[in-house]
């Protein structure tokens, strides 16, 4: 299991950043920013290929990037951005982490 996981927790790293950049290309819109994010994008997505290559079921993993990349990117908006969030998107944060541990349990 160690094989896949590796990979998977680089791609949720690279997305995260990737994030950063986009968000912040949408405030400057300067160039440089979004051809940064873009190749992260690149290089996050590459992650997700090794990840698959060595072990990680495609339903188990999609979901783990697509929750942890969400619970993520809620931290970076309220914490850098100060975005609101509402409490029943704090509800559905709860769930994706209920999920996470649910499909890690065996």
């Amino acid at each position: 299991m160690i094989k896949w996981i590796v990979p998977l927790a680089l791609l949720i790293i690279f997305e995260a950043l990737t994030d950063i950049f986009a968000k912040n290309w949408s405030m400057r819109e300067t160039p440089w920013i979004a051809v940064a994010s873009l190749m992260l994008y690149l290089i996050a997505n590459s992650f997700w290929l090794f990840a698959l290559k060595n072990g990680a079921d495609l339903s188990r993993g999609a979901i783990i990037f697509s929750v942890a990349s969400a619970i993520i990117a809620v931290i970076l908006g309220v914490v850098f951005y100060k975005e609101a969030v509402s409490r029943v998107q704090l509800i559905g944060l709860g769930v994706g982490i209920i999920s996470l541990v649910l499909i890690f349990w065996e």
